[in-house]
């Protein structure tokens, strides 16, 4: 009766023991991402030339800037 209850009891610890590493083993997996940002366009400042993307462009008269004082700089 004393064999039954440690095989048991052995059998329980084994199971808990493999069900805790497996969790851990999936929550340590990176995700991929479910959408990657697309690649945007680069565009370069026609004052320091320096590239930015089209989104965070600003426009002027004379083309694309990096940022409101270069584009005040080229068009003043």
């Amino acid at each position: 009766m004393k064999f039954l209850l440690v095989l048991a009891v052995v059998v329980i610890g084994v199971w808990l023991w493999r069900s805790g590493r497996q969790d851990s083993v999936t929550r340590d997996t990176p995700k991929p991402p479910k959408n990657p940002a697309a690649p945007q366009e680069m565009v370069s400042c026609q004052w320091c030339a320096v590239h930015v993307p089209r989104s965070d462009a600003i426009a002027g008269r004379l083309g694309l800037y990096c940022c409101s004082d270069h584009q005040q700089r080229a068009e003043s």
